[in-house]
């Protein structure tokens, strides 16, 4: 069993800040500027958002945030694995202790916008595995073929 840790944390924090950056070069360089929807640390740095990082050994190897929608819903927001990392289980880790967050906030149901190209499959497989069904566009989204809405109804969901 690999030990990871996941705390609270700022998106300030400097190991913060260089998973966001990682992020959004990543996000940059598979979507155009339009179709990028994830948050620089100003965007997670909110009231509305809980961001985390999750370590192993004292090193940030992965983020990822929940940010509080209308109707006790939640979206899913900024979850990335340093590419070192993956495959190591620990964006599965982050995905089920931010269900686990939401379920205790008796959340209705969660919400994610993640890519639609080839880069993105894994990351659509894995919510997939956990329940998420594809969804039209919710919040300020707009249709936009670069974009996979999905969503989790966790009024139903074990």
């Amino acid at each position: 069993m690999i030990d990871f840790q996941i705390a609270p944390a700022s998106p300030s924090d400097a190991e913060a800040e260089h998973l966001i950056r990682r992020h959004l070069d990543q996000m940059a360089s598979q979507s155009p500027e339009e179709s990028c929807h994830a948050l620089d640390g100003s965007g997670l740095d909110n009231p509305a958002v809980a961001f985390f990082l999750l370590r192993r050994e004292g090193k940030a190897l992965a983020m990822g945030a929940l940010k509080r929608l209308a109707d006790n819903a939640f979206e899913l927001k900024s979850m990335h694995t340093l590419a070192e990392a993956r495959g190591s289980g620990a964006g599965r880790a982050m995905l089920e202790y931010l269900l686990d967050l939401a379920r205790g906030e008796d959340a209705t149901g969660i919400y994610l916008e993640t890519g639609s190209t080839a880069e993105f499959l894994p990351a659509r497989k894995l919510y997939e595995s956990y329940g998420f069904l594809e969804c039209g566009p919710f919040g300020d989204y707009a249709e936009d073929p670069w974009s996979t809405f999905m969503h989790l109804d966790l009024r139903s969901a074990p």
